[in-house]
């Protein structure tokens, strides 16, 4: 695999630049709200959710960019403007500026994940290739959540809070540093017209074809869950475990082991899991690894839920990317990848409105506890359709060929 040097880049980039992201985010954004602040669930779910319109915001803007000039152009300007976001985040001494600030980097970071996330199809045009790669960009992206909230727990302990959002920003300047060599192969264009049109596109070719209708719905399960736990998991740690502040961190890069053990996994499964089928068993799967996550009061079996949640993550997150690259027609990948960041976002955001008033009556445990059950019913619910596009797979003309072939990558400058 890093025979090929530009996936080498794009993959050492991936995994510095989101050491920090995730640093800055588990321990930075969470440790300073819950812990430096002491915000209410509230509070939380109001910084969340300016967060989370923020990034949407971010995501739409850079489908069309990516489409239009490639992910590597994209991801080199995003990392730059992503650097005094981060440093904002230092100055921010209320819950009201915590909010402010989080908002704009959630604006400046959304390109870096929809970059990194479309990035496959410009190195290569194999659908098996694309699996592995998709995969490699994941297990390090997984591997960085082991490293990132252990890194910043490290920070918070030894130094401060702040000083994680400036470890963030010199991690987006490596990262600039390792993509910019990075030569991407030639595919179709899109047809220029207005920005507008361009992500209605987009949106329009996702909501009509069936199979990334499907695939966009359960992945926004999946985000709908995360939502409840954006809002109420630092909560958790500190009102029914009782820990400090830096075992955010430490359980954080617990479960990041599992995503990585998953991410990894994927291309040595058996080749029916790159099915929808595949896909549904692992929404319902997630259940099953959030009910011992916080399914007690005790930590040790936190921290074996942390594993076995973070494994089934590990392989729904690539599985469901390469199976919505290879539904995508070309010249459309970036805006449909954004249109699935956008509703994955757009779901995490819903609960943020309900959850804190939820959990004020029934307590953050049974909340969390009930989005786990919900997201399972989901599951089980979408095998009937799931099966049906499988059908639908096996009776169309294989994916690869809808991908242009190119003897030789081209660069592209800024």
């Amino acid at each position: 695999m890093f025979r090929d040097r530009n996936v080498a880049l794009v993959v050492l980039a991936r995994f510095i630049s989101r050491v920090g992201g995730e640093a800055a985010f588990f321990v930075g954004v969470w440790g300073k709200a819950a812990y430096d602040l002491d915000a209410s669930a509230g509070a939380i779910a109001i910084l969340m959710a300016a967060m989370g319109v923020a990034t949407i915001a971010g995501i739409v803007i850079a489908g069309v960019l990516v489409d239009r000039f490639d992910p590597r152009r994209v991801l080199i300007w995003s990392e730059l403007l992503f650097v005094p976001a981060a440093l904002a985040m230092v100055a921010a001494g209320s819950m009201t500026s915590l909010s402010l600030f989080a908002a704009l980097l959630g604006l400046t970071g959304a390109p870096v994940f929809t970059a990194i996330a479309s990035f496959a199809p410009y190195l290569t045009d194999d659908e098996r290739r694309l699996e592995q790669v998709n995969s490699w960009i994941e297990s390090v992206g997984m591997a960085a959540l082991v490293a990132g909230p252990a890194v910043g727990a490290l920070v918070v302990r030894y130094a401060t809070v702040d000083s994680i959002f400036v470890l963030d920003a010199a991690t987006s300047l490596v990262a600039v540093g390792l993509v910019v060599p990075v030569r991407v192969r030639p595919v179709r264009q899109p047809e220029r017209s207005s920005a507008f049109s361009e992500m209605r596109e987009g949106f329009q070719v996702s909501y009509r074809t069936r199979q990334l209708r499907f695939y966009i719905g359960l992945g926004s399960a999946l985000w709908f869950t995360f939502g409840s736990f954006s809002a109420l998991e630092p909560l958790f740690y500190r009102d029914v475990l009782g820990v400090e502040v830096e075992t955010l961190g430490w359980v954080s890069t617990v479960f990041g082991v599992g995503l990585m053990a998953g991410s990894m996994m994927l291309p040595r499964l058996p080749r029916r899991v790159t099915s929808a089928v595949g896909v549904t068993v692992l929404t319902a799967l997630n259940a099953v690894g959030i009910l011992i996550y916080v399914g007690t009061d005790s930590l040790a079996v936190v921290v074996a839920g942390a594993v076995v949640w973070g494994f089934v993550i590990g392989v729904f997150f690539p599985l469901l990317r390469t199976l919505i690259h290879l539904n995508s027609p070309e010249e459309l990948v970036g805006r449909i990848t954004g249109t699935m960041q956008v509703h994955m976002h757009a779901g995490e955001l819903l609960p943020l409105a309900v959850v804190p008033s939820l959990a004020a009556v029934w307590g953050v445990q049974r909340i969390l506890l009930g989005a786990g059950v919900l997201l399972g019913i989901i599951g089980l619910a979408a095998m009937r359709e799931a099966k049906a596009i499988d059908r639908i797979r096996e009776a169309e003309v294989p994916p690869t060929e809808r991908f242009v072939v190119a003897d030789e990558p081209i660069s592209m400058t800024p």
